[in-house]
């Protein structure tokens, strides 16, 4: 067999290696659903009419905070789900079976692409389940398939991104506490972003901040392709932050994993 038929092999064996163990601790994965649709249900039926009354033309589809808020709660969503991802990483590099993997034929980036997969996996069904909950709440897209797609691509996007970002987390920290630690910065980041009131009702110097750090124009543009508010050249803005997460979580894991393997 070829060495990219090896790769293929051995990510897959990390892959089902994941798959198993959050089917045995499933409890990671449930906090990264339970976080967004717990703020779904807070900002929808505790704080939605206030936020909406507040909003103005900016809220799209007949006035519905909700369709307001589901995308930036989707956005949410990949960030809670991505913690979970540098925790396993972390606890890995301190249990030692990763000493054990370098005693062993395998591909040394098997192990960070089986993370990878089983990352993208669990949070793509979360990400399917907020909307779920979030349809049955009143959010009503009014999105094509083809928009559909789109703000799929999206998400798949910000997704890989954000694992990428937080296996380089799980490395560097030296505990799973510190990993989760790091992980808090993509996932508080959206509360100053579009996700929840719109950008111009921020004061000045937070207004900036959230009008350029990387959520506001991915959330800006899952909001346009499900609802059908004007989206700009916040696509490309978005892609281009998702490709550039995706490269620095990339090098710097690799950096860490291989300083690791070889020491």
């Amino acid at each position: 067999m070829s060495t990219s038929t090896f790769a293929m092999r051995d990510s897959a064996t990390m892959l089902r290696r994941d798959i198993r163990h959050s089917l045995r601790y499933p409890i990671m994965a449930i906090s990264g659903l339970m976080v967004p649709v717990f703020l779904l249900l807070l900002f929808v039926g505790v704080f939605g009419n206030t936020l909406r009354a507040g909003l103005g033309v900016a809220t799209p589809a007949g006035g519905r905070y909700i369709d307001y808020l589901a995308p930036g709660i989707l956005v949410m969503t990949a960030g809670a789900s991505a913690a979970a991802t540098a925790i396993n990483v972390c606890i890995d590099m301190n249990e030692g079976i990763i000493a054990r993997f370098r005693t062993m034929a395998i591909t040394r980036t098997s192990v960070l692409i089986g993370q990878v997969l089983s990352s993208m996996i669990r949070t793509l069904i979360s990400g399917a389940l907020v909307v779920a909950v979030a349809l049955g709440l009143g959010f009503r897209p009014t999105a094509t398939p083809l928009e559909w797609l789109a703000a799929a691509g999206v998400f798949a996007m910000l997704t890989l991104a954000l694992t990428w970002l937080t296996i380089a987390f799980g490395l560097q920290a030296k505990t799973p506490a510190g990993a989760n630690s790091l992980s808090l910065i993509p996932q508080f980041l959206p509360f100053i972003s579009s996700a929840f009131v719109p950008t111009a009702s921020m004061p000045a110097g937070v207004r900036w901040f959230a009008e350029n750090q990387p959520f506001t124009s991915i959330i800006n543009t899952l909001r346009g392709l499900l609802t059908g508010t004007p989206i700009g050249n916040n696509a490309v803005i978005a892609a281009a932050w998702c490709v550039g997460l995706t490269a620095v979580g990339y090098v710097w894991s690799r950096a860490r994993y291989n300083r690791y393997v070889t020491r």
